[in-house]
């Protein structure tokens, strides 16, 4: 008895722990993650698997990096820019991140209402209304403590696809070999996709999210007392577990989303996921026992979009209005009343709307998904230099600052984006 509480309260402890890490990697298998993880399954098969493995340290470092940015300064990363850099290096930022923060909300809106059509005959344009009027609502009227908690538990609906890889009967030999033997196509098609991969992966708005909701977390800590938090070793180690496993959680739902997509679409013949249906198809066998499997892979399948994208949309709004909020000194905190940061909320009710009007241009929900998670692919790279050149520098992060390991695949992930980013363009022109 004495053992089971003991452990419970080990459980419960390390619940607790969790926060803008787990968040962040949740948010990072948004609909556009789960729609650009299906179509590489699907038209790929296993050949992309091993981008899973090799994006785990790279995307831990880089949100890592991020998380500490936030926790060691109480600053969030546009303010920090602000402060070093020109005025043109501070609006292409903020520019580069809203910019690519509303067209992923306006894609997961829609891939939301494409989802929700699959279980109830409700217009697109309505259901698209009614999900932006919650997620505008619970942002902008629910404080932080308890917001932080419903999107920790909505991170739960991640676990469909790895429910549905053991259920399936898998190549197992072939998947690991592909996890982690690399394989290249010199194509346009190839590179987009793996654009879209690391895009998807490794976010802008993820970097922005955590460094702010760490600053987010010094407040609620009270650690902010002077003109830096009280930062000790103990809260960058609490942080830097929070960040590893909210990754690898993240990481393993897309190696999961990958396989599943292999195994069920690509090798049934489906090498191209055009809508919401087809996606739902990559969880039948997850229900192929019952009945009526067909419904039911189609409920969980839209449950857990539509549950990611009320995870997601939040932070991506969130990201681009601390960014805004930032750069114009407004008050800034999910904390803080309507009346009190006027500016900040407005930019979180703007960028959401503006996403929303995105829907209603003519664009297919599942392939903006694709094109949101290349754009994103595009504008981290530079995003990414600042990050480096921020959480390097000793006169901004103190005895904190970024060590010879973690520059290194900071480096490496820069370079990997970058590479893909042109080798992309490359094969367009050629």
């Amino acid at each position: 008895m004495k053992r089971r509480t003991e452990t419970a309260a080990k459980i419960k402890g390390f619940w607790r722990i969790l926060g803008p890490g787990l968040v962040t990697g949740a948010a990072d298998d948004d609909p556009s993650g789960i729609a650009t993880y299906s179509q590489t399954g699907a038209q790929f098969g296993y050949g992309q698997l091993w981008t899973a493995l090799y994006m785990l340290p790279l995307m831990t470092a880089v949100q890592e990096a991020c998380a500490r940015i936030g926790l060691v300064t109480g600053k969030g990363i546009t303010s920090i820019v602000k402060e070093r850099y020109s005025r043109s290096v501070l609006y292409a930022v903020v520019g580069l991140v809203v910019v690519a923060n509303v067209i992923n909300i306006g894609a997961d809106l829609g891939a939301m209402a494409a989802a929700a059509q699959l279980l109830v005959p409700v217009p697109f344009i309505v259901l698209t209304l009614v999900f932006t009027t919650i997620i505008l609502l619970l942002e902008v009227f629910t404080n932080y403590k308890v917001y932080s908690k419903i999107l920790k538990w909505l991170a739960i609906t991640l676990l469909a696809y790895p429910i549905t890889l053991f259920i399936v009967h898998q190549p197992w030999a072939t998947i690991l070999k592909a996890s982690v033997v690399p394989h290249f196509e010199f194509s346009f098609a190839f590179f987009f996709i793996i654009t879209g991969v690391l895009g998807t992966t490794i976010s802008p708005y993820m970097f922005f999210w955590e460094a702010s909701q760490e600053v987010e977390e010094d407040k609620e800590k009270h650690l902010l007392t002077g003109s830096k938090p009280n930062v000790s070793m103990i809260s960058v180690h609490r942080m830097r577990v929070d960040n590893t496993f909210g990754m690898i959680f993240s990481e393993f739902a897309t190696w999961s989303i990958i396989v599943v997509g292999a195994t069920v679409l690509h090798n049934s013949g489906v090498h191209d996921v055009k809508t919401a249906a087809d996606a739902a198809k990559a969880i039948e066998p997850l229900v192929h026992s019952f009945p009526h499997a067909g419904f039911l892979s189609k409920l969980i399948f839209s449950i857990g979009i539509i549950g990611l994208g009320m995870l997601a949309i939040p932070v991506l709004s969130g990201s681009a209005a601390y960014s805004v909020a930032e750069a114009f000194n407004w008050q800034a905190s999910l904390n803080l009343k309507l009346n009190k940061a006027k500016g900040f909320y407005t930019i979180i009710i703007a960028a959401t709307i503006v996403g929303l009007i995105l829907n209603f241009i003519g664009i297919d929900p599942v392939k903006a998904l694709v094109y949101a998670a290349v754009l994103n692919g595009v504008a981290a790279v530079p995003l990414l230099f600042l990050v480096i050149k921020i959480s390097g520098d000793e006169k901004i992060m103190g005895e904190f600052k970024s060590g010879w390991l973690s520059k290194t695949i900071l480096w490496v992930t820069f370079v990997a984006m970058g590479a893909a980013a042109v080798t992309m363009f490359y094969t367009i022109l050629k």
